[in-house]
């Protein structure tokens, strides 16, 4: 790998007006391709706007300004990114959320969550309008439905910590009809997806319920990548994370129109209105950037935020009492608040 000026310092040395989309290739001189180290990064779903800051990256050059050439491999249904990393096919993939990580440990598989670009797990509870006062209040509801992936996680933490029924979940099959037609239901979402799908389908705006805000505190979209990665090329991670965090910051805050053109290419079903309304739905409720992100910058990871979830998921039975958790996670990476200037320079 060629030398390259730090991101850090890159992105604080180029002046940026408002609005403006910081470019990667501004930031250095534009590296030659054989400068470049090629590596891979698996996602855990087809592209969306929720896989934004990545593509932002590439776009934009901001990987190659520190001497990456970054393939997006999406995923999807049939496509499981995770098992191609421990197979040594990809050097990262997306985790969802820590609960992926904890599993890893408990088996013996050497990776590590290196950042966390969501710093709110987006999973969310609907219901009608007016339906509920409060995410307590979802338990008078006659009907939730749940997906077994869900009642399996953090469904068990909302019956431990809030006293939810396991009789009122009934299986949730991707499909909001049964939803919409009972009023005295809720359903589970991302916050960047099944409120959309309910009001075009539904034709009306569902109340959405955060479980993060409910107290479910762990991160999501992880990166995660294999020990001997972070041992052999450790400038790889350094430059992977940052730029994927400059990234972030200017899919958020600057003009995402090109990352965009490059997530429909990967994924020609995704709609310009689909993509508004979750890039929207990101900064309301402040899925990428909160938390330990406004100190530390976007994709920060933090110890003792790893174990507020980890010592929730024990007591609620998800996962077993006695983990390693500084094999799960590594804060050599992603705490650098690389993307805190950049912010400031787009919001100014």
């Amino acid at each position: 790998m060629s030398s390259r000026l730090p991101l850090a310092a890159a992105a604080a040395a180029c002046p940026v007006a408002l609005g403006a989309t910081i470019l990667g290739a501004a930031l250095v001189a534009p590296a030659s391709a054989q400068d470049l180290t090629e590596v891979s990064f698996g996602t855990n779903w087809v592209a969306q706007a929720e896989h934004g800051g990545y593509y932002q990256a590439v776009a934009d050059g901001t990987y190659e300004a520190c001497g990456l050439k970054v393939t997006i491999v999406p995923g999807g249904p049939q496509v499981n990114n995770r098992a191609l990393m421990l197979a040594g096919k990809v050097d990262f993939s997306m985790g969802g959320n820590l609960l992926q990580a904890f599993s890893a440990v408990r088996e013996g598989i050497p990776l590590k969550v290196v950042a966390a670009h969501f710093q709110k797990e987006p999973q969310v509870i609907l219901t009608h309008p007016g339906a509920a006062e409060s995410f307590e209040d979802l338990k008078t509801l006659g009907t939730l439905y749940i997906g077994d992936n869900g009642f399996q996680s953090y469904y068990q933490w909302m019956m431990t910590a809030y006293g939810f029924k396991e009789e009122t979940r009934k299986p949730y099959t991707f499909n909001p009809a049964p939803f919409i037609a009972d009023e005295d239901s809720g359903q589970q979402g991302y916050v960047t997806s099944e409120p959309y799908a309910v009001e075009t389908e539904g034709g009306f705006k569902p109340d959405v319920w955060s479980l993060a805000d409910a107290g479910f505190s762990t991160y999501a979209t992880t990166v995660e990548t294999m020990q001997a990665t972070i041992d052999e090329t450790p400038e790889v991670v350094k430059c992977f994370v940052e730029g994927s965090a400059i990234g972030w910051a200017t899919y958020l805050y600057g003009d995402p129109s090109a990352a965009n053109a490059l997530i429909q290419a990967d994924n020609t079903d995704m709609s310009d209105a689909q993509i508004a309304f979750s890039i929207e739905a990101m900064k309301e409720y402040g899925i990428v950037d909160s938390g330990d992100a406004l100190e530390f910058g976007i994709g920060a990871v933090k110890g003792a935020t790893v174990k507020d979830f980890y010592d929730k998921m024990v007591e609620a039975g998800v996962t077993e009492a006695g983990l390693d958790l500084e094999m799960v996670y590594t804060e050599d990476f992603a705490n650098s608040g690389v993307a805190l200037e950049v912010k400031k320079k787009l919001t100014e």
